[in-house]
Protein backbone atom coordinates (compact mmCIF):
# COMPACT_ATOMS: atom_id res chain seq x y z
CA UNK A 1 0.00 0.00 0.00
CA UNK A 2 2.65 2.66 0.85
CA UNK A 3 4.62 1.78 -2.30
CA UNK A 4 1.51 2.10 -4.43
CA UNK A 5 0.71 5.50 -2.89
CA UNK A 6 4.31 6.67 -3.44
CA UNK A 7 4.20 5.63 -7.12
CA UNK A 8 0.85 7.34 -7.50
CA UNK A 9 2.20 10.57 -5.98
CA UNK A 10 5.27 10.53 -8.27
CA UNK A 11 3.09 9.94 -11.31
CA UNK A 12 0.75 12.71 -10.23
CA UNK A 13 3.65 15.15 -9.83
CA UNK A 14 4.96 14.22 -13.29
CA UNK A 15 1.54 14.83 -14.84
CA UNK A 16 1.21 18.21 -13.11
CA UNK A 17 4.68 19.29 -14.24
CA UNK A 18 3.90 18.23 -17.82
CA UNK A 19 0.60 20.13 -17.84
CA UNK A 20 2.28 23.22 -16.41
CA UNK A 21 5.01 23.01 -19.09
CA UNK A 22 2.41 22.68 -21.87
CA UNK A 23 0.48 25.65 -20.46
CA UNK A 24 3.64 27.78 -20.26
CA UNK A 25 4.61 26.75 -23.82
CA UNK A 26 1.20 27.81 -25.14
CA UNK A 27 1.46 31.18 -23.38
CA UNK A 28 4.98 31.80 -24.71
CA UNK A 29 3.84 30.80 -28.19
CA UNK A 30 0.94 33.28 -28.06
CA UNK A 31 3.24 36.06 -26.84
CA UNK A 32 5.75 35.39 -29.64
CA UNK A 33 2.99 35.27 -32.26
CA UNK A 34 1.51 38.53 -30.98
CA UNK A 35 4.88 40.23 -31.20
CA UNK A 36 5.27 38.93 -34.74
CA UNK A 37 1.84 40.27 -35.74
CA UNK A 38 2.62 43.60 -34.13
CA UNK A 39 5.98 43.77 -35.91
CA UNK A 40 4.32 42.94 -39.26
CA UNK A 41 1.77 45.71 -38.67
CA UNK A 42 4.58 48.18 -37.96
CA UNK A 43 6.48 47.07 -41.05
CA UNK A 44 3.34 47.49 -43.14
CA UNK A 45 2.94 51.03 -41.80
CA UNK A 46 6.56 51.90 -42.56
CA UNK A 47 6.18 50.40 -46.04
CA UNK A 48 3.16 52.62 -46.47
CA UNK A 49 5.30 55.64 -45.58
CA UNK A 50 7.86 54.60 -48.22
CA UNK A 51 5.11 54.34 -50.83
CA UNK A 52 3.84 57.79 -49.86
CA UNK A 53 7.37 59.17 -50.16
CA UNK A 54 7.69 57.72 -53.67
CA UNK A 55 4.32 59.17 -54.66
CA UNK A 56 5.28 62.55 -53.24
CA UNK A 57 8.53 62.52 -55.19
CA UNK A 58 6.60 61.97 -58.41
CA UNK A 59 4.18 64.77 -57.53
CA UNK A 60 7.02 67.21 -56.84
CA UNK A 61 8.86 66.34 -60.03
CA UNK A 62 5.67 66.84 -62.03
CA UNK A 63 5.25 70.36 -60.60
CA UNK A 64 8.80 71.63 -61.06
CA UNK A 65 9.11 74.71 -63.22
CA UNK A 66 12.19 76.38 -64.63
CA UNK A 67 14.18 73.24 -63.79
CA UNK A 68 14.19 73.57 -59.97
CA UNK A 69 11.34 75.70 -58.69
CA UNK A 70 7.98 74.55 -57.30
CA UNK A 71 5.11 76.77 -56.29
CA UNK A 72 4.27 76.41 -52.61
CA UNK A 73 0.59 76.94 -53.27
CA UNK A 74 0.36 74.20 -55.86
CA UNK A 75 2.59 71.88 -53.82
CA UNK A 76 0.53 72.24 -50.64
CA UNK A 77 -2.64 71.71 -52.66
CA UNK A 78 -1.22 68.38 -53.87
CA UNK A 79 -0.07 67.52 -50.33
CA UNK A 80 -3.55 68.24 -48.98
CA UNK A 81 -5.00 65.82 -51.52
CA UNK A 82 -2.57 63.13 -50.29
CA UNK A 83 -3.42 63.77 -46.63
CA UNK A 84 -7.07 63.07 -47.26
CA UNK A 85 -6.26 59.52 -48.35
CA UNK A 86 -5.65 56.51 -46.05
CA UNK A 87 -3.61 56.56 -42.84
CA UNK A 88 -1.64 59.67 -43.83
CA UNK A 89 -2.49 62.51 -41.44
CA UNK A 90 0.29 65.12 -41.86
CA UNK A 91 3.18 65.96 -44.22
CA UNK A 92 5.95 68.46 -43.70
CA UNK A 93 8.77 69.27 -46.16
CA UNK A 94 11.92 70.55 -44.48
CA UNK A 95 14.94 72.50 -45.59
CA UNK A 96 18.52 71.83 -44.57
CA UNK A 97 17.91 73.56 -41.20
CA UNK A 98 14.89 71.29 -40.49
CA UNK A 99 12.51 74.19 -40.91
CA UNK A 100 9.13 73.57 -42.51
CA UNK A 101 8.98 74.74 -46.12
CA UNK A 102 5.60 73.32 -47.07
CA UNK A 103 3.09 71.24 -45.11
CA UNK A 104 -0.41 69.81 -45.08
CA UNK A 105 -2.55 68.47 -42.27
CA UNK A 106 -2.21 69.17 -38.54
CA UNK A 107 1.18 70.58 -37.50
CA UNK A 108 3.71 67.96 -36.46
CA UNK A 109 5.54 68.16 -33.14
CA UNK A 110 9.15 68.16 -34.30
CA UNK A 111 10.73 69.15 -30.99
CA UNK A 112 14.35 70.27 -31.07
CA UNK A 113 15.14 70.84 -34.73
CA UNK A 114 18.87 70.58 -34.21
CA UNK A 115 18.51 67.02 -32.88
CA UNK A 116 16.18 65.76 -35.59
CA UNK A 117 17.50 62.58 -37.14
CA UNK A 118 16.08 60.32 -39.84
CA UNK A 119 14.02 57.49 -38.34
CA UNK A 120 10.74 56.60 -36.68
CA UNK A 121 9.12 58.06 -33.59
CA UNK A 122 6.14 56.13 -32.25
CA UNK A 123 3.38 57.76 -30.24
CA UNK A 124 0.03 56.65 -28.83
CA UNK A 125 -1.97 57.32 -31.98
CA UNK A 126 0.61 58.47 -34.53
CA UNK A 127 3.98 57.49 -35.89
CA UNK A 128 6.29 60.17 -37.27
CA UNK A 129 8.71 59.08 -40.02
CA UNK A 130 11.52 61.44 -41.03
CA UNK A 131 13.77 60.78 -43.99
CA UNK A 132 16.35 62.74 -46.00
CA UNK A 133 15.01 62.74 -49.54
CA UNK A 134 16.69 64.09 -52.67
CA UNK A 135 13.94 65.66 -54.72
CA UNK A 136 16.37 66.50 -57.55
CA UNK A 137 15.66 66.05 -61.22
CA UNK A 138 18.21 64.57 -63.59
CA UNK A 139 19.00 66.74 -66.56
CA UNK A 140 18.71 65.00 -69.86
CA UNK A 141 22.05 63.68 -70.92
CA UNK A 142 23.75 64.45 -67.59
CA UNK A 143 24.15 62.78 -64.18
CA UNK A 144 23.66 65.90 -62.08
CA UNK A 145 20.60 66.40 -59.88
CA UNK A 146 19.15 69.84 -59.53
CA UNK A 147 17.80 70.72 -56.06
CA UNK A 148 14.11 71.51 -55.65
CA UNK A 149 13.26 74.98 -54.34
CA UNK A 150 9.78 75.85 -53.10
CA UNK A 151 8.85 79.38 -54.03
CA UNK A 152 6.84 81.03 -51.23
CA UNK A 153 3.40 82.43 -51.71
CA UNK A 154 3.15 86.08 -52.71
CA UNK A 155 0.33 88.39 -51.85
CA UNK A 156 -1.35 89.24 -55.21
CA UNK A 157 -2.54 92.60 -53.89
CA UNK A 158 0.99 93.72 -52.97
CA UNK A 159 2.76 96.01 -55.55
CA UNK A 160 5.82 94.59 -57.31
CA UNK A 161 9.05 95.23 -55.53
CA UNK A 162 11.62 97.56 -57.06
CA UNK A 163 14.25 94.91 -57.12
CA UNK A 164 11.90 92.62 -59.04
CA UNK A 165 11.26 95.35 -61.59
CA UNK A 166 15.01 95.89 -61.89
CA UNK A 167 15.54 92.21 -62.44
CA UNK A 168 12.91 92.12 -65.19
CA UNK A 169 14.28 95.36 -66.82
CA UNK A 170 16.91 94.73 -69.55
CA UNK A 171 20.43 95.81 -68.63
CA UNK A 172 21.61 99.24 -69.85
CA UNK A 173 23.92 99.31 -72.84
CA UNK A 174 27.60 99.62 -72.18
CA UNK A 175 29.11 103.12 -72.28
CA UNK A 176 32.64 104.35 -73.03
CA UNK A 177 33.58 100.85 -74.05
CA UNK A 178 32.99 99.50 -70.52
CA UNK A 179 31.29 96.14 -70.04
CA UNK A 180 27.95 96.21 -68.18
CA UNK A 181 27.03 94.09 -65.15
CA UNK A 182 27.13 90.40 -65.89
CA UNK A 183 23.81 88.98 -67.04
CA UNK A 184 23.92 85.93 -64.85
CA UNK A 185 20.64 84.69 -66.30
CA UNK A 186 20.53 85.75 -69.98
CA UNK A 187 17.23 85.47 -71.74
CA UNK A 188 16.91 82.75 -74.32
CA UNK A 189 17.00 83.59 -77.96
CA UNK A 190 13.77 83.71 -79.86
CA UNK A 191 12.80 80.54 -81.57
CA UNK A 192 14.93 78.44 -79.24
CA UNK A 193 13.54 74.94 -78.81
CA UNK A 194 15.81 73.92 -75.92
CA UNK A 195 13.82 73.74 -72.67
CA UNK A 196 16.90 74.61 -70.67
CA UNK A 197 17.50 77.71 -72.75
CA UNK A 198 13.83 78.76 -72.48
CA UNK A 199 13.73 78.35 -68.70
CA UNK A 200 17.13 79.79 -68.05
CA UNK A 201 20.65 78.54 -67.68
CA UNK A 202 21.23 76.14 -64.82
CA UNK A 203 17.49 75.45 -64.38
CA UNK A 204 16.84 78.82 -62.80
CA UNK A 205 13.85 81.08 -63.55
CA UNK A 206 14.24 83.55 -66.46
CA UNK A 207 14.86 86.63 -64.31
CA UNK A 208 17.95 88.13 -62.91
CA UNK A 209 19.41 86.56 -59.72
CA UNK A 210 22.98 86.50 -58.64
CA UNK A 211 24.72 83.47 -57.13
CA UNK A 212 24.54 84.71 -53.53
CA UNK A 213 20.80 85.24 -53.69
CA UNK A 214 20.35 81.82 -55.23
CA UNK A 215 22.34 80.13 -52.47
CA UNK A 216 20.36 82.00 -49.82
CA UNK A 217 17.09 80.93 -51.41
CA UNK A 218 18.39 77.36 -51.72
CA UNK A 219 19.26 77.20 -48.02
CA UNK A 220 15.92 78.61 -46.85
CA UNK A 221 13.54 77.06 -49.39
CA UNK A 222 15.41 74.06 -50.77
CA UNK A 223 13.88 70.66 -50.00
CA UNK A 224 16.17 68.55 -47.85
CA UNK A 225 13.97 66.35 -45.68
CA UNK A 226 10.51 64.90 -45.36
CA UNK A 227 8.43 64.21 -42.23
CA UNK A 228 5.30 62.08 -42.52
CA UNK A 229 2.73 61.59 -39.75
CA UNK A 230 0.78 58.36 -40.07
CA UNK A 231 -2.18 57.31 -37.94
CA UNK A 232 -1.64 54.08 -36.01
CA UNK A 233 -5.37 53.43 -35.48
CA UNK A 234 -5.45 50.66 -38.09
CA UNK A 235 -2.32 49.06 -36.64
CA UNK A 236 -3.71 49.36 -33.11
CA UNK A 237 -7.01 47.85 -34.22
CA UNK A 238 -5.21 44.87 -35.73
CA UNK A 239 -3.04 44.55 -32.60
CA UNK A 240 -6.01 44.73 -30.23
CA UNK A 241 -7.91 42.12 -32.24
CA UNK A 242 -4.87 39.88 -32.14
CA UNK A 243 -4.54 40.42 -28.37
CA UNK A 244 -8.17 39.39 -27.87
CA UNK A 245 -7.71 36.31 -30.02
CA UNK A 246 -4.51 35.33 -28.17
CA UNK A 247 -6.19 35.99 -24.83
CA UNK A 248 -9.10 33.72 -25.74
CA UNK A 249 -6.67 31.02 -26.80
CA UNK A 250 -4.72 31.45 -23.55
CA UNK A 251 -7.93 31.30 -21.49
CA UNK A 252 -9.10 28.15 -23.26
CA UNK A 253 -5.65 26.63 -22.80
CA UNK A 254 -5.69 27.51 -19.09
CA UNK A 255 -9.17 26.04 -18.66
CA UNK A 256 -8.16 22.91 -20.55
CA UNK A 257 -4.99 22.45 -18.50
CA UNK A 258 -6.86 23.12 -15.27
CA UNK A 259 -9.60 20.69 -16.29
CA UNK A 260 -7.05 18.00 -17.15
CA UNK A 261 -5.30 18.61 -13.84
CA UNK A 262 -8.55 18.31 -11.89
CA UNK A 263 -9.58 15.25 -13.90
CA UNK A 264 -6.26 13.57 -13.17
CA UNK A 265 -6.53 14.55 -9.53
CA UNK A 266 -10.01 13.03 -9.30
CA UNK A 267 -8.79 9.94 -11.13
CA UNK A 268 -5.88 9.61 -8.72
CA UNK A 269 -8.18 10.10 -5.74
CA UNK A 270 -10.63 7.55 -7.15
CA UNK A 271 -7.83 5.04 -7.59
CA UNK A 272 -6.61 5.70 -4.07
CA UNK A 273 -10.15 5.42 -2.70
CA UNK A 274 -10.67 2.17 -4.55
CA UNK A 275 -7.52 0.77 -3.00
CA UNK A 276 -8.61 1.97 0.41
CA UNK A 277 -12.07 0.51 -0.09
CA UNK A 278 -10.56 -2.84 -0.95
CA UNK A 279 -8.41 -2.66 2.14
CA UNK A 280 -11.37 -1.51 4.25
CA UNK A 281 -13.49 -4.33 2.86
CA UNK A 282 -10.82 -6.83 3.79
CA UNK A 283 -10.51 -5.29 7.26
CA UNK A 284 -14.29 -5.21 7.63
CA UNK A 285 -14.51 -8.87 6.74
CA UNK A 286 -11.79 -9.61 9.28
CA UNK A 287 -13.57 -7.54 11.94
CA UNK A 288 -16.84 -9.27 11.23
CA UNK A 289 -15.14 -12.59 11.78
CA UNK A 290 -13.63 -11.37 15.02
CA UNK A 291 -16.98 -9.92 16.06
CA UNK A 292 -18.70 -13.22 15.52
CA UNK A 293 -15.93 -15.01 17.39
CA UNK A 294 -16.16 -12.55 20.28
CA UNK A 295 -19.95 -12.82 20.38
CA UNK A 296 -19.67 -16.59 20.44
CA UNK A 297 -17.07 -16.42 23.18
CA UNK A 298 -19.28 -14.08 25.21
CA UNK A 299 -22.25 -16.37 24.71
CA UNK A 300 -20.26 -19.40 25.82
CA UNK A 301 -18.92 -17.47 28.81
CA UNK A 302 -22.39 -16.84 30.18
CA UNK A 303 -23.02 -20.52 30.86
CA UNK A 304 -20.08 -20.91 33.30
CA UNK A 305 -21.09 -17.64 34.94
CA UNK A 306 -24.62 -18.94 35.46
CA UNK A 307 -23.18 -22.09 37.01
CA UNK A 308 -20.93 -20.04 39.31
CA UNK A 309 -23.91 -17.87 40.28
CA UNK A 310 -26.04 -20.93 41.07
CA UNK A 311 -23.31 -22.52 43.19
CA UNK A 312 -22.82 -19.24 45.08
CA UNK A 313 -26.54 -19.10 45.79
CA UNK A 314 -26.51 -22.73 47.03
CA UNK A 315 -23.58 -22.05 49.35
CA UNK A 316 -25.24 -18.95 50.76
CA UNK A 317 -28.38 -20.98 51.57
CA UNK A 318 -26.57 -23.72 53.47
CA UNK A 319 -27.74 -23.88 57.08
CA UNK A 320 -24.26 -24.30 58.50
CA UNK A 321 -22.82 -21.46 56.39
CA UNK A 322 -21.25 -18.74 58.42
CA UNK A 323 -21.96 -15.05 57.99
CA UNK A 324 -18.60 -14.52 56.27
CA UNK A 325 -19.33 -17.30 53.77
CA UNK A 326 -22.76 -15.86 52.99
CA UNK A 327 -21.25 -12.38 52.52
CA UNK A 328 -18.61 -13.73 50.14
CA UNK A 329 -21.24 -15.73 48.27
CA UNK A 330 -23.32 -12.58 47.85
CA UNK A 331 -20.31 -10.71 46.43
CA UNK A 332 -19.75 -13.57 43.97
CA UNK A 333 -23.39 -13.35 42.87
CA UNK A 334 -23.16 -9.55 42.39
CA UNK A 335 -19.94 -9.73 40.36
CA UNK A 336 -21.39 -12.55 38.28
CA UNK A 337 -24.51 -10.48 37.55
CA UNK A 338 -22.33 -7.47 36.58
CA UNK A 339 -20.18 -9.51 34.18
CA UNK A 340 -23.27 -11.20 32.73
CA UNK A 341 -24.87 -7.80 32.10
CA UNK A 342 -21.75 -6.62 30.30
CA UNK A 343 -21.71 -9.78 28.21
CA UNK A 344 -25.35 -9.29 27.31
CA UNK A 345 -24.67 -5.69 26.28
CA UNK A 346 -21.71 -6.78 24.21
CA UNK A 347 -23.73 -9.50 22.46
CA UNK A 348 -26.48 -6.99 21.84
CA UNK A 349 -23.99 -4.46 20.41
CA UNK A 350 -22.28 -7.00 18.14
CA UNK A 351 -25.55 -8.33 16.77
CA UNK A 352 -26.31 -7.28 13.13
CA UNK A 353 -29.15 -4.75 12.89
CA UNK A 354 -31.82 -5.86 10.44
CA UNK A 355 -34.50 -3.19 10.42
CA UNK A 356 -38.01 -4.44 9.76
CA UNK A 357 -40.07 -1.32 9.35
CA UNK A 358 -43.70 -1.13 10.34
CA UNK A 359 -46.21 1.40 11.62
CA UNK A 360 -45.43 1.78 15.32
CA UNK A 361 -47.52 3.93 17.69
CA UNK A 362 -44.97 5.91 19.61
CA UNK A 363 -47.34 6.36 22.55
CA UNK A 364 -47.67 2.59 23.10
CA UNK A 365 -43.91 1.98 23.02
CA UNK A 366 -43.19 4.85 25.44
CA UNK A 367 -45.81 3.57 27.92
CA UNK A 368 -44.37 0.04 27.81
CA UNK A 369 -40.82 1.30 28.46
CA UNK A 370 -42.03 3.48 31.37
CA UNK A 371 -43.80 0.46 32.91
CA UNK A 372 -40.59 -1.58 32.58
CA UNK A 373 -38.67 1.16 34.43
CA UNK A 374 -41.40 1.83 37.00
CA UNK A 375 -39.41 0.27 39.87
CA UNK A 376 -36.38 2.53 39.17
CA UNK A 377 -38.62 5.58 38.76
CA UNK A 378 -40.43 4.94 42.07
CA UNK A 379 -37.21 4.17 43.90
CA UNK A 380 -35.72 7.59 43.02
CA UNK A 381 -39.08 9.44 43.10
CA UNK A 382 -38.55 10.63 39.51
CA UNK A 383 -41.32 12.61 37.83
CA UNK A 384 -41.76 11.72 34.16
CA UNK A 385 -43.80 13.79 31.70
CA UNK A 386 -45.05 12.70 28.29
CA UNK A 387 -47.72 13.92 25.88
CA UNK A 388 -50.85 11.86 25.54
CA UNK A 389 -50.97 11.84 21.74
CA UNK A 390 -47.65 10.92 20.13
CA UNK A 391 -47.40 10.34 16.36
CA UNK A 392 -47.25 6.98 14.60
CA UNK A 393 -43.85 6.41 12.98
CA UNK A 394 -42.10 3.94 10.66
CA UNK A 395 -39.66 1.82 12.69
CA UNK A 396 -38.70 -1.62 13.91
CA UNK A 397 -40.79 -1.93 17.06
CA UNK A 398 -38.32 -4.12 18.97
CA UNK A 399 -35.33 -1.92 18.13
CA UNK A 400 -37.31 1.24 18.90
CA UNK A 401 -38.28 -0.19 22.29
CA UNK A 402 -34.64 -0.97 23.03
CA UNK A 403 -33.60 2.55 22.00
CA UNK A 404 -36.15 4.24 24.25
CA UNK A 405 -35.30 1.88 27.12
CA UNK A 406 -31.58 2.74 26.96
CA UNK A 407 -32.25 6.50 26.65
CA UNK A 408 -34.70 6.56 29.57
CA UNK A 409 -32.46 4.32 31.68
CA UNK A 410 -29.56 6.67 30.99
CA UNK A 411 -31.72 9.63 32.12
CA UNK A 412 -32.82 7.75 35.26
CA UNK A 413 -29.21 7.05 36.15
CA UNK A 414 -28.23 10.69 35.51
CA UNK A 415 -30.86 12.57 37.54
CA UNK A 416 -30.83 12.87 41.29
CA UNK A 417 -33.61 11.74 43.62
CA UNK A 418 -36.79 13.64 42.84
CA UNK A 419 -35.54 14.64 39.38
CA UNK A 420 -37.60 15.28 36.25
CA UNK A 421 -37.61 13.48 32.88
CA UNK A 422 -39.63 14.60 29.89
CA UNK A 423 -40.48 12.80 26.64
CA UNK A 424 -41.42 15.07 23.72
CA UNK A 425 -42.11 14.50 20.03
CA UNK A 426 -43.32 16.77 17.19
CA UNK A 427 -43.39 17.04 13.42
CA UNK A 428 -40.90 19.32 11.62
CA UNK A 429 -42.72 21.27 8.89
CA UNK A 430 -45.20 18.42 8.56
CA UNK A 431 -42.58 15.99 7.20
CA UNK A 432 -40.26 14.37 9.77
CA UNK A 433 -40.74 13.58 13.44
CA UNK A 434 -38.27 14.65 16.13
CA UNK A 435 -38.12 12.77 19.44
CA UNK A 436 -36.42 14.17 22.56
CA UNK A 437 -35.59 12.71 25.98
CA UNK A 438 -34.89 15.56 28.44
CA UNK A 439 -33.64 15.42 32.03
CA UNK A 440 -32.50 17.89 34.68
CA UNK A 441 -29.43 15.96 35.76
CA UNK A 442 -25.85 17.26 35.76
CA UNK A 443 -25.76 17.27 31.96
CA UNK A 444 -22.91 16.34 29.62
CA UNK A 445 -19.81 18.45 29.15
CA UNK A 446 -19.23 19.81 25.61
CA UNK A 447 -16.12 17.68 25.09
CA UNK A 448 -18.05 14.49 25.99
CA UNK A 449 -21.17 15.08 23.87
CA UNK A 450 -19.69 13.17 20.95
CA UNK A 451 -17.65 10.73 23.02
CA UNK A 452 -20.60 9.27 24.92
CA UNK A 453 -21.78 7.39 21.81
CA UNK A 454 -18.50 5.46 21.58
CA UNK A 455 -18.35 1.89 22.97
CA UNK A 456 -17.23 1.51 26.59
CA UNK A 457 -17.34 5.24 27.27
CA UNK A 458 -19.35 5.95 30.41
CA UNK A 459 -19.60 8.53 33.17
CA UNK A 460 -21.47 6.22 35.59
CA UNK A 461 -19.64 3.89 37.93
CA UNK A 462 -22.04 1.00 37.27
CA UNK A 463 -22.46 1.68 33.55
CA UNK A 464 -21.24 -0.72 30.86
CA UNK A 465 -20.50 2.01 28.27
CA UNK A 466 -22.46 0.20 25.54
CA UNK A 467 -26.00 1.50 26.07
CA UNK A 468 -25.67 4.72 24.05
CA UNK A 469 -23.45 2.96 21.49
CA UNK A 470 -26.28 0.49 20.89
CA UNK A 471 -28.71 3.42 20.60
CA UNK A 472 -26.57 5.11 17.95
CA UNK A 473 -26.23 1.84 16.09
CA UNK A 474 -30.01 1.37 15.97
CA UNK A 475 -30.62 5.01 15.03
CA UNK A 476 -28.15 4.91 12.13
CA UNK A 477 -29.63 1.59 10.94
CA UNK A 478 -33.01 3.35 10.62
CA UNK A 479 -31.45 6.33 8.78
CA UNK A 480 -32.09 8.72 11.65
CA UNK A 481 -29.75 11.13 13.46
CA UNK A 482 -29.01 11.44 17.17
CA UNK A 483 -27.24 14.18 19.07
CA UNK A 484 -26.68 15.29 22.64
CA UNK A 485 -27.60 18.88 23.52
CA UNK A 486 -27.60 20.94 26.71
CA UNK A 487 -30.91 21.40 28.53
CA UNK A 488 -31.32 24.88 29.95
CA UNK A 489 -30.88 25.68 32.79
CA UNK A 490 -29.33 22.25 33.54
CA UNK A 491 -29.48 18.73 32.27
CA UNK A 492 -29.14 17.02 28.90
CA UNK A 493 -31.29 16.46 25.81
CA UNK A 494 -30.96 13.43 23.53
CA UNK A 495 -32.60 14.33 20.22
CA UNK A 496 -33.49 11.74 17.55
CA UNK A 497 -34.44 13.44 14.25
CA UNK A 498 -35.48 12.60 10.68
CA UNK A 499 -37.98 9.96 11.80
CA UNK A 500 -40.52 9.20 9.08
CA UNK A 501 -44.14 9.47 10.20
CA UNK A 502 -46.93 7.26 8.96
CA UNK A 503 -49.49 9.13 6.88
CA UNK A 504 -53.00 9.05 8.26
CA UNK A 505 -55.52 7.30 6.04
Amino acid sequence: MPQFVARLIRRQQLIYVTLAAVWALILVWQIVEHRRVRGDARKALITRSEDITTTLELVIRSQRRFGSFVSQERLESALTALVKFGELSSIALLNASNEVVASAGPPLELGNREKLRPGEQWGDHFVTVMSLVDFGFSTEGTETNRPTIVMPRRDPSAPPREEDRDRQRPPPPPTNGEAGPPNFFPRPERGSTNRSEREGRGGRPPFRMDEKEYQTLLESRGLHGLVIGLSTDTMRSVTIQDIWMRSVIAIFASVAVLGLGLAWRNLAKSSELQVRLVRASELNTHLKGMNLAAAGLAHETRNPLNIIRGLAQMISKEQDATTEVRRKSREIIDETDRVTAQLNEFINYSRPREVRRAAVPLTTVVNEVIRALSYDLEEKCIHIQKPEDLPVIEADEQLLRQTLFNLLLNAVQAVERGGDIEVAAWKDNGHDVTLEIRDNGPGVTPENRTEIFKPYFTTHQKGTGLGLAVVQQIVLAHGWDIECLPNEPRGAIFRVSHIKPVAKT
